[in-house]
């Protein structure tokens, strides 16, 4: 019997008059600022300015919500399309169901088109957003907990959580993995910041860094979860999925270590492109014509022959040769 444990909402949704609440498309909301916010003070004390990453972030949230959800409906396609499901419910992304895995891939590449538009290098930009990603994902998990989904075997520890009667669920007091991930995270945001300020990671090692901590937390805790899955040599997919991304990021940190130690010194071009401010083509031009300007006038004054008559607009030439004619 347990003596304490961690109870569920009730419902997942919150009606504040006609507009529905729900916990979680709001913990998702509130991460995505959480990661702009910190990614962007992080930026700043790099060199770059300020508002490029949300700028950027208008590209890659985007991109990353649609690779999370493919990535779930794909991997879980038994839960929409398989017989007695409603295939509309795959576009149901309030109801959950986001792989990590898909965001990440498809937010880097909304992040890449970003990144050129701007003319910056991606590595850094992910670098400086590296932990505010974490940061997102550990407030992201509460919205598992509003849906009373993917909690893990049946426990009496004391900060088990509550799961009630519902479909393909069952009663009873099981392991938040919610939570664990949720405190994982934190706990690799804050490893991300503490590295990238004791070994000046750059050219994407801080990024790397925190996908190696993460797939090494997610590949125990997805172990424990006992919604449905597919598995592999009696493997869960997502174990799977976390050992290859693990074994491939730290690749990347030892082989871009080699080939590109140190950080980036310029993260952001000085661009001014202002209305009506010359570019740097144009301060050039106008720079060359200045110079030719002050020649001629410098020529003018060592021949005082070729100056104007005050009042005549003709030339000291053109004067006395209209004398001798006289």
């Amino acid at each position: 019997m347990n003596l304490a444990s961690i109870p569920s909402p009730s419902t997942g949704v919150i009606e504040l008059g006609p507009i529905p609440l729900r916990g979680y498309a709001f913990c998702i909301i509130i991460g995505v600022f959480v990661a702009v916010w910190f990614g962007n003070k992080r930026w700043i004390a790099r060199g770059g300015k300020a508002g490029t990453v949300a700028d950027i972030a208008v590209w890659a949230v985007p991109f990353g919500l649609v690779g999370g959800r493919l990535y779930h409906v794909i991997t879980d396609y038994q839960l929409y399309f398989s017989e007695g499901e409603n295939w509309v419910d795959a576009f149901k992304i309030w109801q959950g169901g986001l792989g990590i895995w898909g965001a990440i891939a498809f937010g880097a590449v909304g992040a890449w088109i970003g990144c050129r538009r701007r003319g910056i290098p991606l590595p850094a930009w992910a670098d400086a957003l590296a932990p505010g990603i974490a940061f997102a994902q550990a407030i992201g998990r509460w919205g598992n907990w509003f849906n009373q989904e993917l909690y893990g075997k049946p426990t009496d520890l004391p900060w088990a959580v509550e799961i009630s009667e519902g479909a393909n669920r069952a009663a009873g007091t099981y392991h938040p993995t919610f939570l664990y991930e949720s405190l994982w995270c934190i706990g690799v945001a804050l490893l991300v910041i503490w590295a990238d300020r004791r070994f000046t990671l750059g050219h994407g090692r801080a990024f790397a860094l925190y996908v190696a901590a993460y797939c090494a937390g997610r590949g125990w805790i997805e172990y424990m979860r006992v919604d449905e899955a597919h598995h592999i040599l009696g493997l869960r997919l997502n174990v799977w999925t976390a050992i290859l991304v693990f074994v491939l990021a730290v690749v990347y940190i030892v082989v871009s270590a080699k080939l590109r130690p140190g950080r980036e010194e310029i993260v952001e071009p000085d661009r001014d492109t202002t209305p009506g401010k010359d570019s740097d083509v144009d301060g050039s031009a106008k720079a060359d014509s200045d110079a030719k300007d002050a020649e001629v006038d410098a020529d003018a004054k060592k021949d005082p022959l070729s100056k104007d008559e005050p009042g005549t607009g003709r030339t000291a030439e053109s004067t006395e040769a209209a004398a001798e004619k006289g």
